[in-house]
């Protein structure tokens, strides 16, 4: 195939025409989920005219994900903020938090309902695409079509992954036709997940095994990110075989991917460590995550602003560099406030840092589980060898682990101090390992096990009646 241009938005003039163009096609989708049937038809045939309009559209995905939706750190909308605080990993001064914090969410939390449309708008957005490059009215080239395709299909399997995590069964759009979706029922996890799979390997085939497409940058998901996801979806469905088979075929891959040595440059604009990341895109601000984390005045000050938990704090081992090079610390008189430190810029033109999305430190840690589970524990090639390429990189040495139930501890462990403040790891890890309520139940005195689904948020309920709500 030949090399594809995609152009990475970068706060310029044309990138700037090409969200005006996307916001003209998307403009009444925003809220398609709450109100009325989106209007964007009179204009479709236009932006999938050619290749650079629909590539504007797609563009514009990754724009919207970043700047307004339940991706990319942005506090009171994002998975990474709100999970967190579900879990223990957060200690929370914002009294429109405290549900998430105290596990008494409501289904007229409106925070919550970003967690529901955001998802559900980029799905959306999705379809659309894939219908548009599908029309018989559209002048997309073979290339580009299919290009598009392969990630119009990952951003859909992409959310539909967080929406059944977070909701349990969730109605399972597959095209922008309003009135149908307006009245479908909940589809069960199980086939929501079997669409997500055939979203992901339709994306691994589809899309380049490099990063040509967006010009060199991580900033569009490649065929490895299509795989990076579809190994940890195998993971969670207790697929082990096939979590560790497509987990090694983004590890063996060194040509693109690594453990940075230097903790303090995983994070950086495409660094070795990252498979796929978004652009921050909302001038005089770098990431949203260093952006709202990165403490500059005492946290209780601050409606945006949390602290990380003395949980977390202790789950370090001793000399463990992540503590040292992720964790910062904001100081007052006698009292410390201590900060998720990944990102390192909260302000400024010069963008240095992208929202890290999928990283390749993770699929260690997706084989490690699986070889755990199929028994596979120690010596080369084992569990045992995955965990301690991780800890390494931190400066600990070798894990003491040999028995399956200390390893599968051991991975847990690594996840929690790896994943920590990042797109809501720690939460769903408690749901799926099954020990959310022992946790839990034990760092918070009101938790119920219904508390592990989120409710379906209320405006939903009252749109669509074949919905019936979580307990």
């Amino acid at each position: 195939m030949k090399n594809i241009q995609i152009y990475t938005f970068k706060r310029n003039v044309q990138s700037v025409k090409y969200i005006l163009l996307l916001t003209m096609l998307f403009m009444a989708c925003e809220d398609f989920v709450e109100i009325a049937p989106p209007k964007e038809s009179l204009v479709k045939s236009e932006v999938f005219a050619n290749d650079i309009t629909a590539l504007s559209a797609m563009t514009g995905v990754y724009t919207y994900m970043m700047n307004r939706t339940f991706s990319s750190g942005y506090y009171n909308r994002s998975i990474t903020f709100l999970s967190g605080l579900s879990a223990d990993e957060y200690t929370n001064y914002n009294s429109s938090l405290e549900p998430f914090f105290y596990n008494a969410l409501l289904s007229t939390d409106s925070n919550l309902d970003r967690l529901w449309s955001g998802p559900y708008s980029v799905i959306y957005r999705a379809n659309s695409i894939l219908e548009g490059i599908m029309s018989a009215e559209s002048g997309v080239s073979a290339d580009i079509e299919k290009q598009l395709e392969g990630e119009a299909k990952f951003v859909r399997a992409f959310s539909y992954f967080y929406l059944v995590n977070l909701f349990g069964d969730v109605p399972l759009y597959t095209s922008s036709d309003f009135w149908t979706n307006s009245r479908a029922e909940r589809s069960p996890v199980s086939q929501v997940y079997q669409q997500i799979i055939t979203d992901l390997e339709d994306a691994r085939e589809l899309l380049l095994n490099d990063y040509s497409a967006a010009d060199g940058e991580r900033t569009r998901p490649n065929s490895y990110a299509a795989m990076a996801l579809l190994a940890r979806v195998y993971l969670y469905l207790k697929d082990w075989e096939k979590a560790e088979t497509i987990a090694t075929n983004v590890i063996t891959h060194t040509a693109l991917y690594g453990l940075e040595e230097d903790l303090n440059q995983v994070f950086l604009a495409n660094s070795q460590e990252a498979i796929w990341q978004l652009v921050p895109v909302e001038p005089g601000y770098n990431t949203n995550e260093g952006r709202h984390f990165i403490l500059n005045s005492p946290p209780i000050n601050s409606t945006s602003k949390l602290e990380l938990s003395d949980a977390v704090l202790k789950s370090f081992e001793f000399g463990d560099l992540r503590r040292e090079d992720w964790v910062g610390s904001y100081t007052v008189g006698s009292e410390t406030w201590f900060y998720p430190y990944k990102y390192k810029i909260a302000t400024g033109a010069n963008l240095t840092e992208y929202s890290m999305v999928l990283r390749f430190a993770e699929q260690y840690l997706i084989r490690a589980e699986a070889r755990a589970m199929q028994n596979n524990l120690t010596g080369e090639n084992s569990a045992a060898s995955d965990i301690n390429a991780v800890r390494h990189r931190a400066n600990l040495g070798d894990t003491s682990a040999v028995t399956q139930d200390e390893l599968l501890d051991a991975i847990i462990q690594e996840r929690r101090v790896e994943f920590f403040a990042e797109w809501g790891h720690r939460w769903l890890d408690l749901k799926r390992t099954g020990t959310i309520d022992e946790v839990l139940g034990m760092a918070k005195s009101n938790w119920e096990p219904t508390d592990a689904l989120y409710p379906i948020p209320e405006q939903e309920l009252l749109n669509n009646p074949n919905i019936v709500p979580n307990p």
